[in-house]
């Protein structure tokens, strides 16, 4: 233990170092102030003075690789082991996570988004264009050579994605099988994991698209449309708008607006009631549909086609729109080019047209 005299001494020597330190430590806090009130002063001014237009910084981390003539808009951010090709144009404040890659003629829009491993473009002639607000997930691949061995290496191929899409991890989207066409896919549409969107398909807004759903070639998909997991629909087949798909369905024939399929071999199983619902149909609406998708397909008394036309003729029906479309859709089905109707049950058995 310390002796009396010692501590003494010691008080002593840190308070003599205290009063010779002293006026250098109110120095330095006093030209720190002074500086930090300078800095803001220098910020207000900048901030007050900055030009809108200018340039953002753009990132490139040292270990990606970006072709000299790719084009990259303002505030770009590209992480390390990304590909960036010569025909590439990135809009502006579009994010690449590492390991993700754009390669052949590819153009993303404004605050695109690539998770690690995504894959945008291929090598081929012809393009994938992406719209704004677009997040590509994790190895995902979107705008390939497609699975049709009907294309023919050389043939242009085309995919356009419109905005506020999300596509999950592990989707495959590919481009269309000939020049003449190509896959569309929509707005606002949610992609989730392990989808396949194949060649050629037409894809509208707001759709919702369970994992695993897969869509083959040359499938149109109309608005609000939601399916559950595990779904297959056929080529050439058209799924319409505010229609619901269960989860495990094939689909082999088209599905009418506003109307729920399910089963192996998908059938009609009424109207779409709760996604109506949620999408603001009226009860009104609702009340004239019910009625005309009894009498169109549990109605036991004429044929398909008298029944299809007494709804069209009715009195109220052929006065609420949501009628008349679900009508024109079913008529659209059933053109010679179409593949009819999923199958239905009536109070007599099942029927399909």
């Amino acid at each position: 233990m310390p002796s009396p005299s010692f501590s003494s001494s010691l008080a002593r020597v840190i308070k003599n170092q205290i009063q010779q330190h002293k006026p250098s430590v109110s120095v330095s806090i006093s030209l720190s102030n002074i500086t930090l009130k300078r800095f803001t002063s220098t910020l207000s001014c900048d901030s007050l003075e900055k030009d809108p237009c200018e340039k953002s910084s753009t990132f490139i981390h040292p270990a990606a690789f970006v072709h000299p003539n790719a084009v990259l808009g303002q505030g770009v951010s590209i992480g390390p082991f990304c590909s960036v090709g010569s025909s590439v144009k990135l809009g502006n404040a579009c994010q690449l996570y590492p390991g993700s890659h754009v390669f052949g003629k590819s153009e993303l829009g404004d605050n695109c988004i690539l998770m690690t491993g995504a894959v945008v473009g291929d090598e081929l002639p012809g393009s994938t264009v992406i719209g704004c607000n677009n997040i590509i997930g994790h190895h995902a691949v979107v705008g390939i050579r497609c699975q049709d061995l009907k294309y023919k290496p050389g043939t242009e191929c085309f995919l356009e994605v419109g905005n506020n899409n999300d596509i999950r991890e592990h989707t495959s989207i590919h481009r269309s099988s000939r020049s003449c066409e190509k896959t569309i896919i929509g707005d606002d549409n949610l992609v989730m994991g392990s989808c396949h969107i194949a060649h050629d398909c037409k894809v509208g807004n707001k759709n919702i698209f369970a994992n695993n759903s897969l869509l083959a070639g040359h499938v149109v998909v109309e608005d609000y449309v939601h399916t559950a997991g595990a779904s297959v629909v056929h080529q050439f087949c058209r799924i319409g708008s505010f229609s619901f798909i269960g989860g495990g369905s094939v689909v082999s024939q088209d599905v009418p607006k506003y109307i729920t399929v399910s089963g192996e071999r998908a059938e009609l199983r009424g109207l779409n009631l709760e996604g109506l619902r949620r999408h603001g149909f009226s009860s009104t609406e609702m009340k004239s549909l019910k009625a005309a998708y009894r009498k169109i397909f549990m109605a036991t008394d004429g044929s398909f086609e008298d029944r299809l036309a007494e709804v069209e003729q009715h009195q109220e029906w052929a006065l609420v729109p949501a009628v008349c479309f679900m009508v024109q859709s079913i008529r659209d089905s059933l053109k010679e080019d179409r593949r009819g109707i999923c199958k239905f049950r009536s109070r007599t058995g099942t029927g399909s047209v």
